[in-house]
């Protein structure tokens, strides 16, 4: 008995960990243990092999890097990982910058000025994750528009 109550706990901590992901929104991009907990709740989290912080020098930024994610069409998988997992990150952490992130075969860099720009909408005034995920799905909806983002 005790031991069901023990696994029944341990997943409901873990679901409710991953809910609140806003819990780091104010974040700093020195701050290694928030923008850790913001990235392994992303998308592709499980093939993430290593985060590195810039903070030295502004402007302040964050290198992902990547194992081969495998998907039907891994292009466009990489691409929508991309503009969502840089979307969460600006929006939660302050003084992020720029976002790397490195695959295997290629590599993007993100601004917060440009996805802000494609977004039309500043990032850091989302207060929850249920707005957040619909502008990202609203945007990865329309394909020319990706591409466009990745036009630059």
């Amino acid at each position: 008995m005790l031991l069901i109550l023990f696994v029944l706990s341990g997943c409901s901590q873990n679901a409710d960990s991953k809910l609140n992901i806003f819990q780091y929104k104010n974040s700093y991009v020195g701050d290694n243990s928030a923008v850790g907990n913001i990235v392994n709740q992303l998308a592709h989290s499980n093939e993430l092999k290593q985060i590195s912080l810039h903070t030295k020098e502004q402007p302040y930024g964050i290198t992902l890097e990547y194992n081969d994610i495998t998907a039907k069409n891994a292009n466009k998988e990489i691409k929508e990982t991309v503009i969502a997992n840089a979307t969460y990150l600006f929006a939660l952490i302050q003084n992020v910058d720029w976002v790397t992130f490195k695959f295997p075969a290629t590599e993007f860099t993100v601004t917060k000025t440009e996805i802000q720009h494609w977004y039309n909408i500043q990032l850091d005034g989302f207060e929850n994750e249920e707005d957040l995920k619909n502008l990202i799905k609203e945007h990865l909806n329309s394909e020319n528009s990706v591409n466009q983002f990745f036009s630059k």
